[in-house]
């Protein structure tokens, strides 16, 4: 996890205060059950079943190795009794309950499209009990606008700064279009609302990376 530290500033902050707002909205609750949608690597189970041995976590990812690697630094943090891991679309999953919250961190710019994104997070908002919050942070931004350009050209120097070799910024830069498909922060908030969810600000941005708290709308009551 050092190169991913290295690329994104704050990357270690963003999980940091992750686990702040979730503990102050769930630490009241007896036994809360998280739904980890993107679970590879296992940064959001690790930092949050590290600091709550009350909380348990279903974990899914559609990348084996990535989910591969998520088991074992879950197991090296003595947390494998708390989790579940499923190599799974959660789209078309058909297993599962309803969750006290979710967190989708650093994956949607990877889902191509935007019907597809907005698919994946009324997926995440079918399986929260109503009230309960989602925690996403996506790469967000128009890759044909100026402001675009300005902020990717701050974040070479940023990379480069680290230690990030050359070769891998470039890879970074050339994977929008092809392997990640952001949206502007503003079409992102549009698609949390349509997803069926409300209370949305942001908590965390770094260059491109914008994350948000969200929570998903009561059930609705009929007359």
């Amino acid at each position: 996890m050092s190169n991913i530290s290295r690329k994104i500033p704050g990357y270690q902050l963003q999980y940091a205060l992750m686990d702040k707002l979730l503990a102050a909205m769930l630490d009241q609750q007896e036994l809360p059950s998280l739904l980890v949608a993107g679970a590879g690597g296992g940064q959001e189970i690790v930092t949050l079943g590290t600091g709550h041995p009350d909380w348990s976590f279903c974990g899914l990812d559609t990348s084996a190795g990535m989910l591969e690697a998520a088991g074992q630094r879950i197991a090296a943090a003595g947390l494998a009794d708390r989790v579940q891991l499923h190599h799974a679309d959660l789209c078309s999953w058909s297993s599962g309950g309803q969750y006290d919250a979710a967190t989708c961190m650093l994956v949607l710019h990877f889902v191509q499209g935007r019907e597809n994104k907005l698919a994946l997070l009324q997926a995440i908002a079918a399986r929260l009990k109503p009230g309960a919050p989602l925690l996403i942070s996506a790469i967000n931004g128009d890759p044909a606008s100026q402001a675009w350009e300005l902020q990717m050209a701050g974040w070479k120097l940023h990379m480069l700064g680290s230690g990030v070799e050359l070769s891998d910024w470039e890879q970074f830069a050339a994977s929008f279009g092809q392997t990640s498909h952001p949206l502007p922060a503003a079409e992102m908030e549009l698609l949390l609302e349509q997803a069926g969810f409300t209370h949305i600000t942001g908590f965390f941005g770094s260059f491109l990376i914008n994350g948000w708290l969200a929570v998903r709308q009561p059930e609705q009551q009929d007359g």
